[in-house]
């Protein structure tokens, strides 16, 4: 049995997570999909209950079910972490800031854009479509 306060942590975490992720649903440049990841990883930690609930939801579901078994990720999450992270580099250039700045969160978002690009498509009827756009049932 986990420690409660334990619980609690990992139980807020992931309704934290969660309220970060539906906010994301109507707030501009709040994206939905990392703080779901995340939301699904805690959630078993610390509720169970939670954690069926999430797979189960008929709109939530799909997306963590294709990255558990596939690790895929959909396309207009892709596309939409892409543009986040283009615009929060160019904040930080028109911001002024300091050029090892600017050159350390570039290589960062570098490898998190190439990260996202090799990670196969999650495609809507539950077939996977890899990057080169061959899809495999």
């Amino acid at each position: 049995m986990t420690h409660p306060v334990s619980r609690i942590a990992w139980s807020g975490l992931a309704y934290g997570c969660i309220g970060l992720g539906t906010a994301g649903l109507v707030v501009p440049l709040l994206p939905t999909t990392p703080f779901l990841l995340v939301a699904a990883w805690a959630a078993p930690k610390g509720s169970p209950r939670l954690a069926r609930w999430l797979h189960a939801h008929p709109r939530l579901g799909p997306t963590l079910h294709a990255w558990r078994e596939q690790r895929a990720v959909p396309r207009r999450a892709k596309r939409l972490a892409l543009v986040l992270l283009l615009m929060s580099w160019l904040v930080l250039w028109v911001g002024g800031a300091a050029p090892a700045v600017l050159a350390l969160t570039g290589l960062l978002f570098c490898g998190v854009a190439g990260f996202l690009l090799t990670r196969p498509d999650a495609a809507g009827d539950g077939a996977l479509t890899v990057a080169s756009g061959k899809v495999i049932e």
